[in-house]
């Protein structure tokens, strides 16, 4: 009878049938459980089950009509037809999932939903775990402690994907440790940001107030900064939840909080009682910062991004209407003292020519023999500028060979100042101006400004030569976009010289290293680093930060009464009334008053004490004593110095040990085309994006909230077009992290290329259905043994079980290695080509109907693939969280066992030694291969007929092989989708019509087809055995070479010898075949 569509009317009428029958199935169920628990369940509950099958069957309704409404009018009634079934095939509403209230155990629907969906699986889960307090650590505990510090992300800050790879990482370490027994500890935090933070706040109030900080006071500012941190920090702490991090949120701190505050303080005055911690006090012992004339405070290098610029380039500069610009070389004359002429010289910065106090040239040049000890004289204010002899600095091979001198406003100059006893001229405000030492024609000049007038100047004196294209590299803000200025200032240092030698011996000291650097190559990195560490400058003259706990005493006597004008009047104390008390011992009967210095600590002063700070140091509290050191810390090589060799300096100076035994760097992502990722090239990838999903519409939308200029908007738009041309699918956080730590084995950097998540993503999916398969393979009323025999079970059951031993053993190997994607790679390859592709599929015959044949054979396979889902979800677990609890959770438990309540406090999989089956393993790997081949000639089939189950012949060589083929038939036949397998020996003649491929010197497989193009097959084989042949004559040869035997290992000999065997066998094989195609012919 031919089959028609039915009516909407006739579509509802089933749903309804259907949903009864799924309402009676669920009640069953209670029924049967009552009986045996010999209990009833409250009737409430049956109430309460029927409202939430109600309730789901109104929302059903309301989606059908929604989807309804949303049709075109013109639509014809047979796409409505088909559109309205779509619809109700959609929903089950046994498969969906009731709502669970926040904090409580996710409730699951009473049957599986036909596919993978990360947001409904990942949904619950979360807020359970965090609830249940999985994730605390008990410093009483007996369990070995297992410790991680997150690297603090700002407290500006929203999450990128170099924070999804740094949580990827660690989390699944951290999962991997809880489950194998051990008291783990992951502390999150939040750093301050000082600059950052400042500038958000700053711009804030500018947006609002239409103020700047000066204008509104730095007590109110810094009142302003902490409710801004109060209403919008620490997003980012909230989006780690989202990424499944297991961070033990009781000990969340901050930078600035109070205990990690008076830990900073603690520091500052232990290491300044110390004589480590110390000021210049005069311009002969002061060194050049990083200025930022925008934020008008120091940077730290780590803070500086150069461009680089081939030739003449104008950009904009904060402050300035116009581009400045840049790559532009300036030549002028010097005129020289007594009438000897003059001296030309070249400078990328012309107007420092205002601060010069010198000329430097090569003491070997020729051209200036005559100039030694001479001066030229400056052509604004008649200073005389010494002509100093200098081979480190000057190249007189380069440009005129004579090298302007501003020691106080460039690092090489800065040295030859040094070199030379030179005067230091600073003639910058901190605000970028000229002051009055660059003379009153040019004073109160913005910088850039001056840079013009003084050019016009040197034109109008008859001393500018000319200016030229020249490359160099800018340093530039990655805060405020301004141009760094160096300038002399007078700072607080600490002096890194012995603990920079401990930190470096701690990694290089052969007989007793105590931190271990992975990857190796980072080593000479940090060798290089610490050897030639310099003093570190931690002042910054911002407002938001810790406040520096140093005191300046003015006398009452003192002529000059500004900040610092004296040297020693510097007293540092926990307290103003300790440093009261100082200043009184040190100017005992004086009077004086104490003014504090106004600058705040470089951020990375209390971001490098944070493995002590975070566990209540300086005070001695359970935490220190239980998790100091801590086991790893885990982040990105670009701050191996800034960060982790500032942890290990203060760790063993104020903490007495490193501060962790190993330091995993990860690599910096990129995308996939290996560019790194920038706004402006629209590239930038947010990881919620990936796992939520988002249309291409809505990645435009981010790029026209930002601040790139039209010209850069555009190529960010045509970026993400041609990138994400149906914008980014919904992957989930499981996919996500899966492809991150899978990247992990790219060298220094990840080319990340959103596919391959998406691909993971569909893996989930595969997982997903292989329990969705076990779970109706094991049926309602199956219970797990307590213990298995693999000796007693069939063939497939062994092998699964002794490949699963190796995943764990290589994935556990990986993990303690930190070779990240292998452990990775160890599972789903089991997962996916073991378990899913064969294992799942070889079984299926048993479970094909009630035969008794199979009765032993389909138990066995139950409790085996129990215990393959059970053990394979919990290797998986640290990568996946989310959609393996969720899969585990549904899993049948042992009979008068208790089960651990969630998959993440349960234990990780061990090797069970008596599951390794090296010849059953061997008997697979024959097994795969003739499939392999069977499958390679059903693929030569024409399209239409692929899937057909054919006859095919198996040809063995020998009797071992003989034996194994025929013991397993079955598995083939199934595996390969085969109609019939038949087992021949050498001599047996096969049929005609058939496609034929050598699978080993052993075996030819030959699959039926029929009718065979001879003469092809023919060309085929008689090109695999001109390969072969050639790979036997190579090897030949170079077995048969003079010294062979001497030279090469007896091993290698072996292997080799073995490798000639199987080339001359799969040769006589090859010949056999196509003689035999020949007599078809």
């Amino acid at each position: 009878m031919e089959s028609r569509e039915l009516t909407p009317e006739e579509l509802e009428k089933k749903m309804k049938k259907e949903e009864k029958v799924r309402a009676s199935r669920v009640f069953r169920l209670i029924e049967k459980l009552q009986m045996e628990l010999g209990m009833l369940v409250p009737a409430i509950e049956l109430v309460a089950r029927d409202k939430e099958l109600k309730k789901l069957k109104a929302a059903q309704k309301a989606a059908a009509a929604k989807l309804q409404a949303q049709q075109p009018a013109a639509a014809s009634k047979s796409e409505m037809k088909k559109n309205a079934k779509k619809e109700a095939q959609k929903v089950n509403l046994l498969e969906v999932d009731p709502e669970t209230p926040l904090g409580e155990k996710k409730k699951l629907a009473t049957e599986m939903a036909q596919n993978f969906n990360p947001n409904t699986v990942e949904k619950s889960w979360y807020e359970w775990w965090e609830k249940s307090n999985f994730f605390q650590a008990d410093p009483k505990s007996s369990k070995p402690p297992f410790v991680i510090v997150l690297p603090p992300p700002n407290v500006t800050g929203a999450l990128h994907i170099g924070h999804a790879l740094t949580t990827a990482i660690e989390d699944t370490i951290i999962r991997w440790k809880r489950m194998s027994g051990y008291n783990t500890l992951w502390v999150p935090g939040m750093d301050h940001a000082g600059i950052a933070t400042q500038v958000v706040v700053e711009k804030k109030i500018m947006r609002e107030q239409k103020l700047t900080r000066h204008q509104v006071g730095r007590e109110r500012f810094v009142d302003e900064v902490w409710k801004w941190k109060n209403e919008y920090g620490g997003t980012i702490l909230k989006q780690l939840r989202r990424l499944g991090a297991s961070l033990d949120w009781s000990r969340e701190c901050f930078t600035m909080d109070e205990k990690r505050s008076r830990a900073v303080t603690e520091a500052f005055v232990r290491l300044h009682k110390q004589g480590l911690i110390y000021r210049k006090p005069n311009f002969r012992d002061i060194r050049l910062v990083n200025w930022d004339c925008v934020l008008r405070t120091a940077i730290s290098d780590i803070e500086v991004d150069y461009i680089d610029i081939k030739e003449r380039t104008p950009l904009r500069v904060p402050g300035y209407e116009t581009p400045v610009e840049f790559g532009v070389l300036t030549s002028f004359a010097y005129p020289l003292e007594g009438d000897l002429g003059e001296i030309v010289v070249a400078t990328t910065r012309v107007e420092t020519m205002l601060g010069d106090t010198a000329i430097a040239i090569h003491p070997d040049d020729p051209r200036y023999k005559h100039l030694h000890r001479k001066f030229a004289i400056h052509p604004f204010n008649g200073r005389k500028l010494k002509i100093v002899c200098d081979s480190v600095l000057v190249d007189m091979k380069f440009g005129t060979g004579a090298v302007k001198i501003t020691p106080a406003h460039d690092p090489n100059d800065f040295d030859v100042g040094k070199r030379h006893d030179l005067n230091f001229i600073n003639i910058f405000t901190d605000d970028g101006k000229i002051n009055t030492n660059g003379g009153e024609q040019f004073a109160g000049m913005p910088r850039f400004k001056a840079r013009e007038a003084v050019t016009q100047a040197l034109k109008e004196k008859g001393l500018y030569r000319g200016d030229k294209n020249n490359e160099m590299r800018l340093g530039i803000c990655s805060r405020s976009n301004d141009v760094v200025e160096p300038l002399i200032k007078p700072q607080w240092y600490v002096n890194c010289k012995g603990m920079a030698e401990d930190g470096l011996n701690a990694v290089i000291d052969d007989k007793n290293p105590k931190l271990g650097i992975d990857p190796k190559q980072y080593v000479a990195e940090w060798q290089r680093w610490l050897e030639n560490i310099r003093d570190w400058c931690i002042s910054r003259q911002l407002w938001w930060g810790h406040r520096i706990p140093a005191w300046y005493v003015v006398l009452e006597v003192d002529q000059f009464r500004e900040l610092g004008a004296y040297d020693n009047r510097w007293v540092v104390g926990r307290t103003e009334e300790e440093a009261l008390e100082e200043a009184s011992r040190l100017f005992a009967g004086k009077k004086f008053q104490l003014l504090q210095d106004p600058d705040v600590l470089d951020t990375w002063f209390s971001s490098g004490l944070f493995p002590l700070s975070v566990f209540g140091w300086p005070d001695d509290t359970d935490d220190l004593k239980a998790f100091y050191p801590t086991s790893v810390l885990e982040t990105g090589h670009d701050i191996l110095f800034f960060w982790v060799a500032r942890m290990v300096m203060m760790g063993m100076k104020l903490g007495g040990d490193v501060p962790f035994s190993k330091v995993y760097l990860h690599p910096m992502v990129r995308d996939a085309h290996g560019r790194k990722m920038s706004k402006s090239l629209g590239n930038v990838i947010d990881p919620l994006e990936v796992i939520q999903g988002v249309t291409l519409e809505n990645l435009h939308k981010r790029l026209e909230e930002g601040n790139l200029d039209p010209n850069e908007l555009k190529t960010a738009k045509e970026g993400q077009k041609k990138d994400f041309p149906d914008g980014i699918k919904e992957c989930g956080a499981d996919a996500l992290r899966f492809a991150l730590v899978s990247y992990t084995a790219q060298s220094d950097k990840i080319n990340l290329d959103i596919q391959r998540v998406v691909g993971y993503r569909e893996w989930c999916n595969k997982l997903w259905n292989a329990i969705r398969f076990a779970m109706t393979k094991l049926g309602d009323d199956y219970t797990p043994p307590i213990e298995i025999d693999p000796a007693s079970m069939p063939f497939s059951c062994k092998w699964i079980l002794s490949v699963l031993n190796k995943a764990i053993s290589k994935t556990v190997a990986s993990l303690e290695s930190y070779e990240f994607s292998d452990a990775a790679t160890a599972v789903y390859s089991w997962w996916k080509y073991q378990l899913c592709d064969v294992f799942i599929e070889v079984i299926k015959p048993y479970f094909a109907g009630n035969d008794p044949v199979f009765a032993s054979a389909r138990r066995s396979a139950q409790d085996t693939l129990w215990l393959c889902l059970d053990y394979g979800l919990r290797l998986l677990h640290p990568f996946m969280p989310f959609v393996t609890e969720e899969l585990w959770q549904r899993l049948p438990s042992k009979m008068d066992s208790v089960r651990k309540e969630s998959i993440v406090i349960s234990e990780y999989p061990s090797v069970v030694k008596s599951w390794t089956n090296d010849d059953v393993e061997a008997e697979m790997d024959m097994i795969e291969s003739v499939v392999k081949s069977l499958r390679s000639l059903k693929s030569q089939l024409p399209s239409n007929e692929r899937l057909q189950r054919r006859a095919a012949i198996v040809r063995c060589r020998t009797n071992d092989a003989c034996d194994i083929i025929k013991g397993h038939d079955l598995e083939i036949a199934t595996l390969a989708q085969l109609s019939s397998l038949t087992v021949l020996s050498e001599n047996a003649d096969v049929p005609v019509g058939c496609l034929v491929d050598i699978v080993n010197e052993s075996l030819s497989v030959f699959l039926n087809q029929g009718s065979v193009n001879v003469e092809a097959e023919l060309g085929k084989l008689k090109k695999k055995m001109e390969e072969t042949q050639k790979q036997y004559d190579t090897l030949k040869k170079k077995t048969s070479a003079s010294g062979y035997q001497e030279k090469v290992p007896v091993r290698i000999r072996e292997d080799n010898e073995e490798k000639l065997a199987k080339l001359l066998q799969e040769i006589l094989s090859l010949k056999e075949t196509s003689d035999h195609l020949e007599r078809e012919s």
